[in-house]
């Protein structure tokens, strides 16, 4: 041992003594080695208090080895990094490294909640339940506040992430799951037939319990062949080993979870390296092999530091040569826990005494013991003394009771397989009274489990079985195995007697470390009605730490089970449920966070745009035009202006490669349109177009748009900007699950086409210099709502509609997106000599208000087709989504809300959007509201602000007047109500 690691055993471990490390807790220095993790640096520099419990706020230790952990749970890092409940067994130890206690006030050796202990009386489980019911107004006041406060676990960091993180795809034929024994073997077969395998591990070293053992296989110690397992499978050139990596769910369609640690074990990650990555990983078959937990003990005082698990101890000492206690003694039900006592006795530590609850031991398992350990059978141990950690132990045994001085206690009740992730598509597992374990169920399609976490403990039957179910994946996938001789190993002894909870001894005996939850919890539970494993998770808060349970769980059945007289099995278990191990929110957001949330996405036309000193606004998901600046202009509305009156007066165009673009193609494409939309348009002639609104279920407007028909068989339908993956979505939840018997295929083309709508006066003189000659662009040729696939600027494929949104003579031209910066170059071109604009969305609004066009503002969920004076559009001829609901009294009554148009009294007024309509002289009151002002624009035509809105029996009040008032901003203007069209109500420029 060393002064500084006055724990650290002399020799031995797989750590790397060449290479030391700092590294500090709650602002204390210490030293490691490279290769130890936190708890094990802690353990080896005398550390044994790292935290605190949650609802009690007791001293609590280093528990386990692993994920599993309940106890020692620490903040890491510090500012912008900080991370909290970050389990010290797990974290790989480097330079540098800071970690802080946490769940404690002011400090860890003080913590002030520890008084809570002294409440515990009247703090059972559920005692939230019976407490904050009454008097009902402490609730607000002081219930809420208290409990607000107590919540959590930790300190997030209160700054931005500094940090980034990927997501990843990746395929295989076959997934292992867990490189202990089995999961190594189960690699090397299917490696070795030829199968794509990736080998998944959550530490940093393959090997798993081999590496903290001391067992043989093919005359070498057990880590020597799991690193010549590593040296093979790293030589095969279809095998990925993801170290660091965690599988933590089991989804559909042979899909797998996992979340790599890439940079948690160092300082910060390398520049252009994230901080973790998520894997979604496709495999044709998985070998789950992801070994076994240990299970403790409930008895008094089981959660005093220095308490911990007997393969943990083995663990300490075997790989991390450190020594979790100088006077160790074991407690056990089963062979398993004699060992820690071989361990121990080989590592020149004292074991105090094996108390084995069996009333019988094997001599060849009594004998790993050695000659000086003192050996207690058909004993139990009855409570644990000691201020802040182990100092004696209480025994019982026949006849009597013995105190036995110690400063560490191993725990052990037997291991249980691993079965979580074999169960996460719902299946129950299976009780095999044996063992006294649940072996898996049901497994996912195209799993099967191998090694301890089906119930084979033992290391020859491990390697066996790994191996047979590395070679039956691979040969279910028409791969050859390659049979090769298994390595020689022995299957240690593995007898267990099922031993859940010592009774009749005072103080606590905790069941779930991390949550406070005790045997006198569950026996409260089942007294009190709380019976369903469910309601008794939920009513004690068991399992539903930050280590679900791992340790607890099936413990606490258990308990549960003999309190009921009943068998383990008819209790059940809960559900099991991804993550199995905690995912990082970042992990899951990926890139999608800041500006990447949402990715903005870009038009064919932008490069373009922003050479023409374009301002762009966010729609939706995309980057638009919002309009072009002049050199000159004073501000947005007077480029606005002169935008729209070019395009009145001579001809203009914007890019409109936005709307969602749906090919909806076959025999009953017609007939699939008919039922979406309240018009119908089977009946649509080919190359024509023609304008429709959808409905959902309930009767509300959902989108509307045109659709042109280019075949018998085929249309291209659009929609709005907002609303393409919406509605998208809709039509197939329609052919999938309404009429799955049409024959009808459509796909998203969206992204496919640009699309530039053409309008004004020249738009056909234009568009005649871009579309090629062969094509008839006369009125006749192609009229009006006229649709055509076509060639434009010398072969490339077209496709033209002759419809308008601004009122005037307009066209929309569609080229593939690759295409879309030329057509705007060469509109430029085209229709210079008539002086053409480009305009943007502003421009574009500014039309269709003066057009009268309902839009997004007035499609917001709330109103029918009736309401948008669409209604002679709904067909009684057909039935489609939303017919019988859209008829329902309150939709049709003649006092709703209906669209019209709006201008103000005084000219020299301005309007704004979301203003209340009032009668006039009526006071500004909820009583009184008649309808709100959904859009306005300054129209350059007219020469003052107009207005679209809704307002209460509107088609019958065209000429009155009413308030539009606003009182966020101070409005208050007087405005008639007038018809929606403001611009050429008799559509004649439409037919130029």
């Amino acid at each position: 041992m060393t002064e500084a690691q006055r724990y650290r055993l002399a020799q031995g471990g797989l750590i790397d003594r060449s290479k030391p490390l700092r590294f500090s807790f709650d602002g204390l220095d210490y030293s490691g080695f490279q290769g130890d993790t936190l708890a094990s640096g802690l353990i080896a520099n005398g550390v044994r208090l790292v935290g605190r419990s949650f609802k009690y706020h007791r001293p609590r230790g280093i528990f386990t080895a692993g994920s599993e952990e309940p106890n020692a749970l620490v903040e890491l890092r510090t500012g912008d990094r900080r991370e909290p409940n970050t389990k010290a067994t797990t974290i790989e130890l480097y330079e540098g490294l800071e970690a802080q206690s946490q769940n404690r006030w002011p400090s860890l050796g003080m913590d002030i909640l520890a008084a809570n202990q002294l409440l515990a009386p009247v703090l059972p489980a559920g005692f939230y339940y019976k407490t904050f019911m009454w008097p009902r107004a402490f609730w607000e006041k002081v219930y809420e506040p208290v409990i607000r406060r107590a919540a959590g676990l930790g300190r997030a960091a209160e700054a931005a992430d500094p940090d980034h993180y990927e997501q990843a795809y990746a395929f295989c034929d076959v997934l292992v799951v867990g490189s202990g024994p089995a999961g190594l073997a189960a690699a090397l077969a299917a490696g070795r037939a030829g199968a794509r395998v990736i080998l998944c591990e959550e530490e940093a070293a393959l090997g798993g319990r081999l590496l903290s053992e001391q067992q043989l296989i093919d005359d070498a110690p057990a880590h020597a062949w799991a690193a010549a397992a590593q040296r093979e499978l790293e030589s095969l050139a279809e095998v990925r080993i993801m170290p660091r990596t965690s599988v933590f769910g089991v989804f559909d369609g042979g899909t797998y979870g996992a979340v790599e640690r890439v940079s948690d074990h160092v300082l910060k990650p390398l520049t252009h390296m994230p901080r973790q990555r998520l894997w979604r990983i496709l495999a044709k078959r998985c070998v789950l092999a992801a070994g076994a937990i240990e299970r403790p003990i409930a008895f008094a005082g089981n959660d005093k530091p220095g308490v911990m698990l007997a393969s943990a101890v083995r663990t300490y000492i075997n790989r991390y040569a450190v020594a979790p206690a100088q006077r160790l003694a074991v407690f056990t039900s089963c062979d398993d826990g004699w060992r820690t006592a071989q361990a121990a006795t080989l590592a020149g530590l004292e074991v105090a005494a094996v108390i084995d609850a069996r009333s019988e031991v094997a001599p060849e398992v009594r004998a790993l013991a050695g000659n000086k350990a003192r050996v207690l059978l058909d004993a139990r141990v009855t409570g644990v003394g000691g201020f802040r950690g182990v100092e004696k132990i209480k025994v019982e045994v026949p006849g009597g009771g013995a105190t036995i001085a110690a400063d560490g206690l191993a725990v052990t009740g037997g291991w249980n397989p691993n079965i979580a992730l074999s169960s996460h598509h719902g299946s129950r597992p299976n009780w095999d009274e044996r063992l006294a374990v649940f072996t898996p169920g049901t497994c996912p399609e195209g799993m099967v489990v191998a090694g301890a976490a089906r119930g084979r403990f033992g290391l020859a039957e491990c390697l066996a079985d790994g191996a047979a179910a590395g070679a039956l994946a691979a040969e279910s996938l028409g791969f050859k195995p390659v049979t090769k001789p298994l390595p020689k190993a022995e299957d240690e002894a593995a007898g267990c007697m099922a031993l859940w909870h010592v009774r009749g001894s005072g103080g606590k005996a905790f069941v779930d470390l991390q949550n406070d939850v005790t045997a006198k919890d569950v026996l409260l539970a089942n007294r009190e009605g709380y019976r369903s494993v469910e309601h008794l998770k939920r009513y004690t808060t068991l399992g539903m730490a930050t280590d679900q349970g791992k340790t607890a769980n099936v413990v606490a059945l258990g308990v549960l089970a003999e309190a009921r007289g009943q068998a383990v099995p008819e209790i059940g278990t809960t559900r099991f449920r991804p993550p199995y191990v905690p995912v990082a929110i970042g992990a899951l957001a990926g890139h999608h966070r800041g500006r990447d949330f949402r990715p903005t996405r870009l038009t064919p036309t932008h490069a373009w745009a922003q050479e023409q000193g374009a301002v762009f606004v966010e729609a939706g998901p995309w980057l638009r035009a919002q309009y072009y600046p002049r050199d000159g202009e004073r501000d947005w509305l007077e480029t606005v202006s002169r935008e729209v009156l070019s395009v009145r007066r001579s001809v203009g165009f914007c890019d409109v490669s936005t709307l969602g673009k749906i090919d909806v193609q076959g025999p009953d494409a017609g007939k699939f349109l008919d039922r979406l939309y309240i018009n119908t348009f089977s009946t649509l002639a080919i190359g024509k177009a023609r304008y429709g609104v959808m409905l959902r279920e309930d009767g509300f407007v959902m989108d509307d748009g045109t659709t042109a028909r280019l075949a018998a068989d085929r249309y291209i339908m659009t929609t709005t900007t907002a609303n393409a993956v919406k509605v998208f979505q809709h039509m197939q939840f329609c052919h999938q699950v309404l009429w799955p018997e049409l024959d009808v295929q459509f796909i998203s083309v969206s992204d496919q086409w640009a699309q530039v709508s053409i309008a004004g006066p020249k738009a056909r003189a234009t568009l005649q210099r871009i579309v090629d000659p062969a094509f008839d662009m006369s009125n006749e040729g192609l009229p009006y709502m006229g649709a055509a696939e076509t060639t434009a600027m010398g072969g490339v494929p077209a496709r033209l509609f002759r419809i308008s949104f601004s009122g005037e003579l307009a066209y929309e031209i569609a080229v593939p997106a690759g295409y879309g910066d030329a057509l705007a170059r060469r509109l430029m071109q085209a229709g210079a000599e008539f002086g053409i604009t480009p305009y943007g969305t502003e421009a574009l609004g500014v039309m269709r208000i003066e057009k009268g066009h309902v839009g997004g503002n007035e499609i917001d969920g709330r109103t029918t087709a009736a309401d948008l004076g669409l209604g002679r559009m709904m067909s009684k001829k057909k039935d489609y989504i939303g017919r019988v609901l859209a008829g329902r009294p309150a939709l049709v009554a003649p006092n709703r809300m209906q669209f019209a148009g709006f201008k103000p009294v005084d000219p020299a007024a301005r309007l704004r959007a979301g203003a209340h309509f009032l009668p006039l002289g009526a006071a500004a009151e909820a009583a009184n509201d008649e309808g709100v002002m959904t859009s306005v624009a300054y129209s350059p035509l007219l020469g003052s602000w107009i207005g679209l809105g809704l307002v209460k029996s509107a088609s019958s009040r065209i000429g009155q007047r009413v308030r539009a008032y606003d009182p966020v901003r101070n409005g208050d203007v007087e405005v008639e109500i007038c018809a929606p069209c403001f611009f050429d109500p008799a559509g004649e420029r439409l037919y130029g």
